[in-house]
């Protein structure tokens, strides 16, 4: 299965870069993200390619896709669905209406624009992969991934994440801006008369079967206590702490996060042909699945400290055991 898993990796990865280029890394983690059951936080400027690459994904893979542009008038209903009541020549009944969703491959498209109600109406689908409306709750079609875009730079108009929805998130990718080179590239794809789209490569069965087959990995009792190490070291005033740590965070990261890392490793070692994941594994992963996990003070904002810093100095000070 291992194989076989590579090999699909390899098809998607390959379809994905006709359309996305230079994007190397943020692909690899929505990837992960898509084989191992979770969800995912794209952060970046507009323009960087961000919706572009959940299309991408949508494409490539045989699943059902929908789109939900975040506004501050969106309702909970209008992601959810909602009960109307229907006529016909047999007189009047309740019907569901299905919102968007009900997809496999949800984007969630500028989501930090949307009021903490309608953000609340993404909870239960993403932990739960169900939705409770007009009080029945119905089961969401497997897989099922939430992709969500936002961006960093604009505050007015926005409603920051609360720490329960972020936690939702696998892993949070940051989205950089291409350099000169990837950048004329992009302007050669984009410009001229024919427009790249990715190919459709795997059917939602066999994204199923993968994770499956993710899940099995095997995770040797020193690589779990690395990632158990590494979670400790992300709380103040715990041993192993660094000493930024202690100054500039306000609390770390939660269980989730441990499964996070520990998920995600089995994905990348399942995607080099292997059956057992390492500390190297997970490792790789530390920051996109803890740094919407931890929280800074203030003082670490005003002396120009990110979660990536404090993360950096996590891994450079907790030595790996495998």
């Amino acid at each position: 299965m291992g194989q076989t898993f590579a090999q699909d990796w390899a098809s998607l990865r390959t379809e994905l870069g006709r359309v996305i280029v230079g994007q190397d890394e943020v692909v690899e983690q929505a990837l992960t993200c898509l084989f191992a059951g979770g969800h995912a936080l794209l952060e970046g400027v507009p323009g960087l390619g961000k919706t572009l690459l959940v299309r991408s994904i949508a494409d490539a893979v045989d699943v059902r896709f929908s789109r939900i542009q975040f506004t501050p008038d969106l309702m909970p209903a209008d992601v959810t669905g909602t009960t109307i009541v229907e006529e016909d020549k047999d007189g009047r009944r309740f019907v569901f209406r299905e919102g968007p969703i009900f997809a496999q491959v949800l984007l969630a498209d500028e989501i930090n624009r949307a009021t903490p109600k309608t953000q609340s109406a993404l909870l239960e689908a993403m932990q739960e992969a169900s939705v409770t409306a007009g009080g029945e709750t119905r089961t969401l079609e497997p897989p099922f991934l939430v992709l969500a875009t936002q961006n960093p730079i604009e505050q007015e108009g926005t409603y920051p994440l609360p720490e329960a929805q972020l936690d939702r998130f696998l892993l949070k990718i940051l989205v950089p801006a291409p350099d000169a080179r990837t950048l004329a590239t992009i302007l050669d794809l984009t410009t001229g008369t024919a427009q790249p789209k990715a190919s459709c490569v795997l059917d939602a069965q066999t994204i199923l079967k993968h994770q499956a087959a993710v899940r099995a990995v095997v995770v040797p009792e020193a690589v779990r206590n690395d990632a158990v190490a590494l979670i400790i070291a992300t709380r103040p005033g715990q041993p192993g702490a660094p000493p930024r740590v202690d100054s500039y965070l306000r609390f770390g990261a939660s269980p989730r996060a441990a499964q996070a890392l520990i998920l995600a490793g089995k994905v990348r070692a399942l995607r080099d042909g292997r059956q057992e994941a390492t500390s190297a594994d997970i490792r790789a992963f530390l920051l996109p699945a803890l740094r919407h996990r931890i929280a800074t003070t203030y003082e670490a904002q005003a002396d120009g400290i990110t979660p990536d810093d404090l993360l950096g100095d996590i891994l450079s000070t907790v030595p790996a055991t495998s």
